[in-house]
């Protein structure tokens, strides 16, 4: 399927499936012509909810999303409805 969100646009924002193993974003849309658009608001991705990538299937689906606690396992095709910026990890100083 291919991803609405797919090429980088001027927020910077890009599709979650795009996100690698460890990786984190902050939401910043949903696709409205989804078709389970309803049903990822009511799971919590709304605009501004950061969203870790924990694991991928080895065929790349199922994908293991952690947010606000919680982690939710979503077909590709559903990952793909979601637009995130992805977030740098500060480096800690030891």
């Amino acid at each position: 399927m291919q991803c609405p969100f797919d090429k980088k646009n001027q927020q910077g924002s890009v599709c979650l499936s795009s996100l690698t193993e460890g990786q984190s974003g902050q939401v910043v849309a949903i696709d409205p012509k989804g078709q389970f658009t309803r049903r990822l608001l009511e799971l919590g991705f709304v605009p501004g909810t950061v969203v870790e990538i924990r694991r991928r299937a080895p065929l790349q689906d199922p994908v293991e999303i952690e947010l606000r606690g919680a982690r939710i396992c979503l077909r590709h095709t559903e990952v793909c409805q979601i637009a995130v910026r992805p977030l740098v990890k500060a480096a800690v100083a030891i």
